[in-house]
């Protein structure tokens, strides 16, 4: 029988329709949405004037990059991070990291690391929430600063001269669909033998022969990763410009050029990834430490969190997370930028955003004028029901700092080329700032001393559901 009480009542219907119509002000706003879109139709440019593209602190950064339809927007900040500091160290105008080497080994890292779960939850039902987790996108394409870490400890790093980007690193779905059925069809045959008697020596033997099939697939994908490469960079001459004599002449190094490059080069023959990662990169992946925000009273402040299951290099070990308080959470970013190094960092991109025009700001987004009704979640809140998870990692390269020294806005590189965003960069209101984002990675030495502290203390084990952090896209 239907039970008439749970329905929308038809009174109830033609009281909204007229009360809607009655307003003025939401016939104006339908006609806007209907036309041009809700954030279009949303977007305040008061807001939008009061968030200037001008910073008292600004890091000179390379050309911008872009995931293109790829969730790997970790990697592609992880990798700005350290470009910067690379190009700053060697005088290069420019450089830009192979992510697609990285997206290689990680993709087999996370194939071994779930065939790895499959065997330590073979008693686990399939519809259980443990495994329905485990089993969920095996290897996708997300991940966090951490799993880039353990990747570049384990494999180092090259130049995307020695490992271009291909079809599918450049759009993965097909790639990862297809990869990840042979994965959960490897995860139903391990499971089968194990029900019929087989030891965990035959079934870790079994997924030894499955990685096999996961290399293939990977390599017919993405090609397969250089062992060694050469590498050639131009060091740059802006530090030879305007010289002059003590005469007022021109120095002898300004004499009239050919057309030939004549800039100091930098020659590598067969150097490996990882020598290549110890040489060039001046930044030790290890030294830094992930902070998360995330005001819940069920997650303390000034605890260390490790998050069951989230691994993606087996042997390296799950995901873990300092939580401290907003100032702490702020003060170091601000640090970290004042010295001249840019961060790593994770939030919410989809709210109070606007992609192309380059704004993240809930004063430049105003749905709540256009729906006529208040948007009220704070920080926790929006963790605790999912509302706002981060699902986004970008780079921040520049803060301003206003006459009491307090930040009030952020330059932040994305990763989405430079068509979106002013030229790929965007501006974060502070107040957004506080509100959506979550993670950050801070050099260990601009950590306070009790926040460093906290590095050597027993982490406190959440399982992979329980809200704290997800993985970046």
């Amino acid at each position: 029988m239907t039970d008439n009480t749970k329905a929308i009542k038809p009174e109830l219907l033609a009281q909204y329709a007229k009360d809607f119509n009655a307003d003025r002000a939401n016939l104006v706003a339908a006609n806007a949405a209907v036309s041009a879109g809700v954030l279009e139709a949303a977007t305040d440019y008061k807001g939008q004037r009061a968030l200037p593209r001008d910073f008292s602190i600004e890091l000179k950064q390379g050309s911008i990059t872009n995931q293109r339809h790829s969730g790997r927007c970790w990697m592609f900040a992880s990798l700005n991070t350290l470009r910067y500091e690379l190009m700053h160290k060697w005088g290069l105008d420019d450089f830009e990291f192979s992510e697609t080497y990285l997206f290689f080994w990680d993709t087999m890292e996370k194939s071994n690391t779930y065939l790895e779960n499959v065997l330590s939850t073979l008693d686990e039902p399939t519809d259980g929430r443990l495994f329905q987790e485990i089993n969920y996108g095996p290897a996708d394409d997300g991940g966090w600063w951490q799993m880039f870490a353990d990747l570049v400890n384990k494999y180092g790093l090259v130049p995307k001269s020695a490992y271009p980007e291909s079809a599918n690193s450049k759009n993965s779905d097909a790639f990862k669909q297809y990869l990840n059925t042979k994965l959960r069809e490897f995860a139903a045959e391990l499971r089968d033998r194990h029900a019929n008697g087989a030891s965990v020596d035959d079934l870790r033997a079994l997924k030894d022969q499955d990685m096999s099939t996961v290399y293939r697939i990977c390599a017919i994908s993405l090609g397969e990763p250089p062992a060694k490469f050469d590498f050639l960079a131009r060091v740059s001459n802006d530090d030879k410009k305007n010289d002059e004599t003590k005469d007022g002449k021109k120095a002898e190094n300004d004499k009239p050029k050919t057309g030939k490059d004549e800039r100091k080069q930098i020659r590598e023959y067969g150097i490996t990834p990882v020598e290549f990662y110890k040489k060039y990169v001046p930044v030790d992946v290890n030294d830094l430490a992930t902070l998360c925000n995330v005001p819940m009273k069920d997650r303390p402040f000034n605890k260390r969190y490790r998050i069951r299951y989230t691994a993606n290099v087996a042997e390296a070990g799950d995901m873990e997370f300092i939580n401290v308080p907003l100032d702490v959470f702020k003060k170091a970013a601000v640090d970290q930028i004042s010295a001249g190094h840019p961060i790593w960092f994770a939030c919410d991109c989809t709210q109070f955003s606007l992609r192309t025009a380059g704004y993240f700001d809930c004063d430049s987004v105003r749905v709540d004028q256009l729906f006529g009704t208040d948007f009220t979640f704070d920080k926790a809140q929006g963790l605790e029901y999912g509302d706002s998870p981060s699902n986004h990692a970008m780079t921040l390269t520049g803060v301003n700092l206003d006459e009491n020294g307090k930040p009030n806005r952020w330059k932040v590189e994305n990763s989405w080329g430079k068509d979106n965003g002013a030229d790929g960069y965007y501006v974060a209101s502070d107040a957004w700032f506080d509100r959506f984002v979550t993670e950050i990675i801070i050099r260990k030495e601009y950590l306070d001393d009790a926040t460093r502290a906290l590095l050597a203390t027993e982490p406190v084990e959440l399982d992979p559901w329980q809200p704290l952090t997800k993985r970046s896209r």
